[in-house]
């Protein structure tokens, strides 16, 4: 079984290709959105909730740098509604796991 991390780590991956693949119309990463998996990536591995880490919109620890945040609440509102149609159990697993820490 895939871990709470592991599996917040690929989702943001997943959602920043999509975004810089269809929003910003590159074919591979740009080093931006590299830039921002790397440092989603940092604050992933130092989360102080662990395996108990809720998604980030519910978070009550805003660890993100201002611009860091901006960029991801850009790329996440983006890609979001988009994961349905890309990543379909992905997106399902994402939207339950809210469901239940309401």
């Amino acid at each position: 079984m895939t871990s709470r991390i592991d599996a917040e780590r690929r989702t943001v991956r997943l959602m920043t290709a999509l975004y810089c693949r269809r929003k910003e119309g590159n074919r591979e990463l740009c080093d931006e959105c590299k830039a921002l998996i790397r440092y989603a990536d940092e604050r992933l591995a130092k989360c102080k909730f662990g395996e108990n880490k809720p998604t980030c919109r519910q978070c009550p620890v805003h660890c993100y740098r201002p611009e860091m945040r901006r960029r991801i609440s850009e790329i996440m509102r983006y890609a979001g509604p988009r994961m349905i149609l890309y990543h379909p159990i992905i997106a399902v697993k994402h939207l339950l796991r809210e469901l239940k820490r309401r």
